[in-house]
């Protein structure tokens, strides 16, 4: 088995897809490796190696909620980015169903709370999905709009995680807080890429993923206003008070702290860099290709590490597999949505019929990123561009 590991690794791919997934960072497979060996203990356990865990566990709280501006108590741990969503949504209505039944999200949201919301409209609850204009962004007035006397939560993302554009975050809270209306967001692209502040922003609840930062998957975070009323979904649960059942996994979550602490510290490093890689990518195809369509909106409310592009008369997929005989790693989606025989959602939902929304590829830029990859993908281009 070792063997066959090292044989894989031995064939260097150019990797481009860090919205997917980032590789652990070295200071996390650190603190994973200290904390197992040495904070092994329950957290829930009454022992003191229990509560040396536990002690562990509150100061990756308190560490985590200075990264939002939120308070420690409004931090609980998750499986991911995905279960944090689903589980802050469930939660949060159904520990405010006396206000109404009417939700409002968007058709552009992760899968997680896409299908959840559908599967909420079967349980009774009336879900108005707001959509987005060709450069990706909700229309604000839409929104205010969508409000009505009996709205509990709206669901609206941060950064869409296909063609990286930026919610306006700030006019969304605000317009949410005034109507007395609970807002989560999904945090998941957008967090280590841009200063979130969940006071700043009206932000009631929010999710984060370890394994998008350079942390362990598997782990992940949910953040809910100590405020704000929730309902545990299984009762009697004893873990993270309540929130979601099941022993603590503390090594994990040390290590995704570690993580979360160096990404939001080297977050301008980063981001300055994302932007001239972006730059220069986009660049050097526009030479190759005059019908490149670059999908997203102006810089300003852009994540530079995610680059949406389109090409005309070439199918996506065949673009990814070309990519990747050529070593090679891009995606034509969200990762959650590979494989489903339906086009890309936020493509259809920015006007593309579904032969545009099939030439879709998504390049995604990670730390170790640099310019002779970009250069090495547009020489694989100018091949497959050669071959049509």
């Amino acid at each position: 088995m070792t063997r066959d590991i090292v044989k894989v690794r031995e064939i260097r791919m150019i990797y481009l897809d860090h919205a997917a997934t980032t590789p652990m960072r070295q200071e996390a497979l650190d603190a994973y490796h200290e904390v197992a060996k040495n904070f092994y203990g329950n957290a829930s356990s009454l022992h003191d190696i229990g509560t040396k865990a536990n002690d562990v566990l509150q100061t990756c709280r308190t560490q985590l909620a200075k990264l939002i501006n939120g308070s420690p108590e409004g931090i609980y741990f998750t499986s991911g980015g995905t279960e944090a969503n689903i589980l802050a949504v469930k939660s949060l209505i159904d520990g405010n169903k006396d206000r109404g039944n009417h939700l409002i999200t968007t058709e552009v949201e992760h899968s997680s709370l896409y299908h959840l919301f559908k599967q909420l409209e079967k349980e009774g609850y009336s879900v108005t999905y707001l959509s987005i204009d060709a450069s990706g962004g909700i229309d604000i007035d839409e929104l205010k709009d969508a409000l009505q006397d009996n709205t509990i939560l709206a669901s609206i993302h941060h950064g869409n995680a296909e063609i990286g554009v930026i919610q306006n975050i700030a006019a969304i809270g605000q317009i949410l807080h005034e109507a007395n209306v609970i807002f989560h967001t999904d945090c998941v692209q957008t967090f280590g890429n841009i200063p979130i502040n969940v006071q700043a922003n009206f932000i009631d609840s929010l999710s984060v993923s370890s394994h998008k930062i350079y942390g362990p998957k598997g782990t992940g975070m949910c953040y809910i206003h100590p405020n704000v009323s929730w309902i545990e979904q299984v009762e009697n649960t004893t873990h993270e008070n309540g929130f979601r059942p099941g022993t603590v996994d503390v090594p994990s979550i040390v290590a995704f702290t570690a993580a979360a602490e160096l990404i939001v510290s080297e977050m301008e490093i980063h981001h300055n860099n994302y932007q001239e890689l972006r730059n220069n990518l986009i660049t050097k195809l526009s030479k190759l290709n005059k019908d490149l369509k670059v999908e997203g909106s102006n810089l300003e409310q852009q994540l530079p590490h995610i680059v949406g592009l389109s090409f005309a008369q070439l199918q996506g997929q065949y673009i990814m597999l070309e990519c990747n005989r050529y070593n090679i790693a891009i995606s034509t989606g969200s990762a959650c949505q590979v494989g489903k025989q339906s086009p890309s959602r936020t493509m259809k939902s920015m006007g593309k019929s579904d032969e545009q929304a099939a030439q879709f590829v998504r390049l995604s830029f990670g730390k170790e990123t640099e310019e002779k990859d970009i250069n090495e993908f547009v020489n694989v281009m100018n091949k497959i561009l050669d071959y049509v």
